[in-house]
């Protein structure tokens, strides 16, 4: 009895996980590339909408495809921000370790640890990710033989690693936070043997120019870019409208590009 029991948990596990690694939004600790033109206040609020749109799009992938929702967090003991600001349908797994590479691999394992036959980490920086990249993602796991999905972000890292085993080789020795984490990780790759698909490119906000980026997604219909559609993001929309409305924020961005342009 017990054996017909677990075969049948085993089959009700969505095959793919997804994990977003996050931080607990904390003024002056989150975000804080985007300061200024942006208050600490304003860009963990930002760090707020991020996730909540993120875990949205998780949820509108997980709609159409077998896919459940996580989110890989930090610092340790900040589940509640978490519980609080963020669908129950999202899991929660603590992943506080020293550097993001051996976050990324406890992520990892623990995702195939709990029986989603392949999984994926994703960054807390892109709200806007079109849904369609994460289907098309669990799409390419899903094929026979042993691969690698990267989509590479526009400022060198990536937005998005899914994987149908554990390397932690694909950790080592990357120097995480510079233009080079794509090309090493790309490296770690051939190390392994490991056939990698290269999704197409789109962007973290994590500074002043993606921030500028996003508003014209968000407002203008600038789409980074044209071929795909981009999600809604309504959290985040909300957020940048309320600040353009009542903190100035076009005036701040506008002032920000004038020194830029003058240094």
């Amino acid at each position: 009895m017990r054996t017909a029991g677990a075969e049948i948990d085993k089959a009700a596990i969505p095959t793919c996980g997804i994990a977003v690694m996050a931080k607990a939004s904390i003024a002056g600790r989150t975000k804080t590339r985007l300061v200024p033109p942006l208050t600490f206040e304003e860009a963990a609020q930002c760090n707020t909408a991020f996730l909540r749109d993120i875990a949205d799009n998780i949820l509108a992938a997980s709609a159409e495809a077998s896919i459940a929702g996580y989110i890989a967090y930090g610092p340790a003991h900040a589940r509640p921000f978490f519980q609080e600001n963020l669908p129950r349908e999202i899991a929660l797994i603590e992943a506080c370790y020293p550097t993001l590479g051996e976050c990324l691999d406890y992520t990892i394992a623990q995702l195939l640890e709990r029986g989603h036959r392949f999984v994926v980490v994703l960054n807390s920086d892109s709200p806007t990710l079109p849904t369609s990249l994460l289907l098309k993602t669990a799409e390419l796991l899903a094929r026979p033989g042993d691969r690698a999905v990267l989509g590479p972000a526009l400022d060198g890292g990536y937005y998005l690693l899914g994987v149908k085993t554990h390397h932690d080789r694909l950790f080592l020795d990357i120097a995480w936070s510079t233009e080079q984490v794509t090309q090493q990780t790309l490296e770690r790759a051939a190390e392994l043997d490991l056939p990698v698909h290269i999704l197409p490119t789109w962007y973290d906000v994590d500074d002043v120019v993606a921030l500028k980026m996003l508003q014209a997604e968000l407002f203008e219909g600038q789409s980074f870019a044209p071929e795909l559609r981009p999600a809604q993001a309504r959290h985040t929309r909300a957020l940048i409208q309320s600040l353009v409305e009542t903190a100035d924020l076009k005036e701040r961005l506008a002032c920000n590009a004038f020194r830029r342009a003058a240094e």
